[in-house]
């Protein structure tokens, strides 16, 4: 398979566009636009009934304690998680793009509804739940996508890894409220192919955001 866009090249920047954070040099960041971006794949296998698809960072802080904080910074050197932005799951198999705002348009407080989406898709939970979860004005369950808002002290760029996966089945055997990881688990026997594009982006001034 392989997978394109229209919206950033193969280990390039991903415009603000598609972000949920942008710089701002009064106050570090200020909300993006948060546009999903433009996705599209081809060579799927004979067999295939469904497609899903996954952004992560895999650059996240493992620890908080210096994330935006002035004065300080977020190490090259600490270990890093995976942070979810997009899970969808079965998209039809006639489906082999996804227009630039489709599932996204907007930053959107306590997070947009789910899990259902549109063209009889279904959205799981991204981590900005877990970011969000002591915030009074934010907390909520945040379905589908949200884009890019690595901390803006982050001494390293952050990578946004888009993967489409074509699956044997037409349903995933996932319920409820699910995300990244369950998602992962329950893909596992049934990928017939697979394809990642990935795009970076960076807060921190220093590092040519």
């Amino acid at each position: 398979m392989q997978l394109t866009s229209k919206s950033f090249a193969d280990n390039q920047r991903i415009p603000g566009d598609y972000a949920f954070c942008i710089p701002d040099p009064a106050h570090h960041v200020c909300l993006g636009k948060n546009r999903n971006p433009h996705l599209a794949w081809a060579g799927a296998p004979a067999g295939t009934r469904s497609f899903a698809v996954i952004c992560h960072d895999p650059d996240v802080p493992s620890k908080g304690d210096d994330v935006n904080q002035e004065g300080r910074v977020v190490p090259a050197s600490l270990p890093r998680v995976d942070f979810f932005h997009w899970v969808l799951v079965d998209l039809p198999a006639a489906v082999n793009a996804i227009d630039a705002g489709e599932f996204s348009d907007d930053v959107t407080p306590r997070g947009k509804p789910g899990p259902q989406a549109a063209r009889g898709a279904r959205q799981g939970i991204n981590n900005y739940t877990d970011w969000f979860a002591g915030d009074n004005d934010m907390r909520g369950d945040y379905h589908g996508y949200d884009g890019p808002c690595p901390p803006w002290n982050d001494e390293i760029l952050h990578h946004y890894v888009f993967t489409v996966f074509a699956l044997d089945i037409e349903t995933l055997p996932v319920s409820g409220r699910f995300g990244g990881p369950e998602v992962r688990a329950a893909m596992q026997g049934h990928i017939l192919a697979q394809a990642s594009l990935t795009g970076t982006y960076t807060l921190n001034p220093k590092l040519g955001a």
